[in-house]
């Protein structure tokens, strides 16, 4: 059963603790902590029992950054271990390993001496374009939730405080500070909302609000997303930051139930005048400081050294772990003719050629981390084939048309604070397809973020390895997975379509707009614009179903070198009330004659209703291992809120009695058993 985080100091004890601090503060030291210092840092009061407390960068690994102004208060780490991007690790479908990986990577910020993690990143995949969908978790808020929540656990195990962002319907980077997300109740809750509902139930100490405006209002200076829909519905109550630079009154602010403004005082720089002019209370400011030092308290983090040198991350471990996750992560999109697994010592002459051989691919921006052991993908190609491997730097087309095999290394650089295109830049994809077109016999190796246009080519291509941003051991994993040393598992935590015109999100940036480079200057400056999420509660694989698009590979998709056969799918009860938990059991079997890893997903469907719902809805999933030839039961509970949806009449989670179909099957779309239940 899952346990959330429990903080070492109770919240009723560090309230009377943050009490007393704040009886001997003065109107200085109360606005000096309010706004962050030096960049990373909660401010300190001398004397009043406040240290420095330091915050770092990012979801998948500790960022050494260059940006701290003041760097005499802590020292930075000599190297931090370059996880997989999070939306690998997402692909994973393993909540343990997640687990894992954020203890690893909470570990590395103590060693740093951060308190606060500034991640996990967990906004919903909404369009393909969005330059960090490489740092969340995918389309679906069932598989996000599952993912943050053990995230959260782990990262907070080691002393570290996670921070939930980006509060809220961040989902698209184009003119990040420019955008107003128009959403309505029910897609909110159904949708946006759920994934930091269970970080926040499992017990997160921090919540990053996001640039962009909800309804009319920025997020981070809006009392309806903070006061409202976080704390009062969500049931937060510890620290509540801005990011850096995304609050502009200082009024609403302070009515809004923030608490602490980052980098720096900028919306608040005038709060003495708003507190002698009486537009603000220092209620109001007491309050803000009260939640900060109660965070600080319950985690101890005014009882420790800021940096505790003899707090030493296992970077050995650290890196198996994350050459594990990004073996159990990267996916196989297609393999026609079992072109794959490639025979070592075959004498296979081998060609490598493309933009990622050499150079590591990553996403940037904040939550770029360097590495401190990166392995090419050109070097992990030779480790594991030899001299099999020839590698040229340029199209040379005869090298390439008499190569037994090619393997072409393709992707994408997506960062923060710009939106990318879905279609490849003309040159790059030209030279895709004359690879192709001399040669039938190529593995293509996708290093992205997100989804990208394949339709101009996947018809040519017999193999395709999604290999995601792997980190600085990712590129192992490719070419063991190439080897068939690793049967690969991963299974897609997004739908990938045909074109961008089918995206559910198409039409968000304005027709006469272009992508564009991600000045930060343009985000203050440029024209505001709306984005009505039109598509409402219809999002991934539930708008490809509803408007029966046929996406270019769906939501679960992944294949494998085993053949997995499913079978004796039981329903217990298949007539039950709110209050009976439906136990769903079921049967797969490794038909072929290696071990493979399969990933058993169970939809919920809900045949009719008051309120349009979606075709199926993800509900549960389980991570097999069989050995060859071996059958395994599984079983999966499902609770009446599984089959509950957010009835905009009643404003609240409701289940509708009647019948309902339960999908099991291997992705979104290949459904192989099915049974119905009915709810009383």
């Amino acid at each position: 059963m899952f346990k959330p985080f429990v903080p070492p100091v109770s919240y009723q004890v560090a309230d009377i603790r943050a009490e007393e601090i704040l009886k001997g503060l003065s109107i200085d030291d109360k606005l000096k902590l309010i706004g962050g210092y030096s960049r990373f840092f909660i401010n300190t009061i001398p004397g009043k029992g406040i240290p420095y407390v330091f915050m770092t960068d990012a979801t998948q690994g500790v960022r050494l950054v260059t940006s701290i102004k003041d760097s005499t208060i802590v020292k930075q780490l000599s190297k931090t271990t370059a996880f997989p991007c999070p939306i690998l690790l997402s692909s994973t479908w393993n909540p343990a390993l997640v687990r894992q990986y954020a203890k690893c990577v909470g570990e590395e910020c103590r060693a740093a001496g951060a308190s606060f993690l500034l991640g996990p990143g967990m906004n919903i995949y909404r369009i393909s374009q969005c330059g960090r969908n490489f740092e969340y978790f995918g389309e679906d808020p069932f598989l996000t939730s599952r993912m943050i929540e053990n995230y959260v656990v782990g990262v907070q195990s080691t002393g570290t405080s996670a921070t939930l962002k980006h509060f809220v319907c961040n989902n698209t980077d184009f003119y990040r500070r420019r955008s107003n997300s128009i959403v309505d109740e029910r897609t909110l809750n159904e949708i946006y909302l759920p994934g930091f509902k269970a970080g926040i139930d499992a017990g997160a100490m921090a919540v990053m609000t996001s640039y962009n405006k909800l309804n009319g209002e920025w997020c981070g200076q809006s009392s309806y997303v903070i006061n409202d829909l976080l704390r009062n519905q969500l049931g937060f109550k510890w620290l509540v930051m801005t990011d850096w630079t995304s609050v502009y009154d200082g009024t609403k602010v302070i009515s809004s139930g923030l608490d602490l403004e980052m980098p720096e005082l900028k919306a608040l720089a005038n709060t003495k005048a708003l507190l002698d002019s009486g537009k603000v209370k220092i209620t109001d400011i007491d309050n803000m400081v009260r939640y900060i030092l109660r965070t600080c308290i319950a985690m101890g983090f005014y009882d420790r050294p800021i940096q505790d040198t003899t707090f030493q991350p296992d970077y050995i471990a650290h890196e198996k772990l994350a050459l594990d996750v990004a073996r159990q992560g990267i996916v196989l999109l297609k393999n026609d003719g079992n072109i794959l697994p490639v025979k070592k010592n075959s004498g296979l002459k081998i060609i490598a050629l493309g933009k990622y051989m050499k150079e590591m691919a990553h996403g940037g921006g904040a939550a770029y981390v360097k590495g401190y052991n990166n392995i090419s993908l050109l070097e992990a190609l030779q480790n594991e084939f030899g001299n099999q491997i020839e590698f040229i730097d340029s199209l040379g087309e005869s090298e390439v048309a008499s190569a037994d095999l090619v393997i072409l290394s393709i992707g994408t650089f997506d960062t923060e604070g710009a939106d990318r295109s879905f279609d490849l830049p003309a040159n790059e994809l030209q030279n895709i397809n004359r690879v192709l077109d001399l040669n039938d016999k190529t593995i293509v190796i996708v290093n992205s973020g997100g989804g990208m246009n394949m339709s101009p080519w996947i018809d040519k291509a017999p193999a395709i390895l999604y290999a995601w941003y792997g980190g600085q051991a990712g590129n192992t994993a490719v070419a063991e997975i190439l080897s068939g040393k690793v049967n690969p598992s991963g299974k897609l935590p997004i739908s990938i379509e045909r074109k961008f015109e089918d995206s559910p999100g198409f039409g968000y940036i304005p027709a006469d707009w272009q992508l564009y480079s991600g000045k930060t200057s343009d985000q203050f400056t440029h024209e505001a614009y709306d984005i009505p999420y039109k598509e409402g509660i219809f999002v991934g694989y539930r708008w490809y179903e509803h408007k029966n698009i046929k996406p270019l590979f769906p939501f679960g998709f992944g294949l494998s070198y085993s053949k997995f056969t499913y079978s004796n799918l039981k329903i217990s009860p298949k007539k039950f009330k709110s209050i009976d938990t439906v136990e769903v059991s079921f049967t797969i079997k490794n038909e072929s004659v290696i071990t493979g890893t399969e990933i058993a997903q169970l939809y919920i469907q809900q045949v009719e209703s008051k309120f349009p719902r979606p075709l199926k809805e993800l509900k549960g999933f389980q991570k097999v291992v069989l050995n060859a030839g071996e059958s395994k039961e599984v079983k999966i509970k499902l609770s009446i809120e599984d089959f509950s949806y957010w009835n905009p009449d009643l404003h609240r989670w409701f289940a509708e009695p009647g019948k309902f179909i339960i999908h099991i099957g291997s992705s979104s779309e290949n459904i192989i058993i099915k049974q119905a239940v009915y709810l009383l």
